[in-house]
């Protein structure tokens, strides 16, 4: 369940971006996760709240953002929509694509105090 320490990685994030911007509390984390970033949104739901106790996202809400993935046939020459890495071409069914979109995850919007 890397999903844990993805949740330790996000919680110093906001502690260094609390301390570079000077704020004390985080009330709401918008966090963008795409579909192929093999991130399980669910269980970054159930971790957050156990890795932010004691910390300054203690409380805060997680809101999570899914972001479609998008990719380019190399044999068709088309921009394809696909929801999972090994995925072949909805067009031509070809497995020449190179990922244009939805591997990251990345804090969009904190609210914060």
């Amino acid at each position: 369940m890397h999903e844990m320490a993805l949740c330790e990685g996000l919680v110093q994030s906001l502690e260094a971006q609390a301390a570079a911007q000077d704020f004390t509390k985080v009330h709401k984390v918008w966090l963008e996760i795409g579909a192929l970033a093999t991130v399980e949104p669910e269980a970054m739901r159930f971790n957050f709240p156990i890795v932010a106790q004691g910390t300054l996202a203690e409380g805060a809400a997680l809101e999570i953002l899914c972001v479609d993935g998008h990719a380019w046939c190399m044999q068709c020459s088309a921009p394809v929509a696909i929801k999972a890495h090994g995925e072949g071409c909805p067009i031509c069914g070809s497995f020449q694509l190179q990922v244009r979109d939805g591997q990251q995850m990345r804090i969009k919007q904190l609210e914060v105090s």
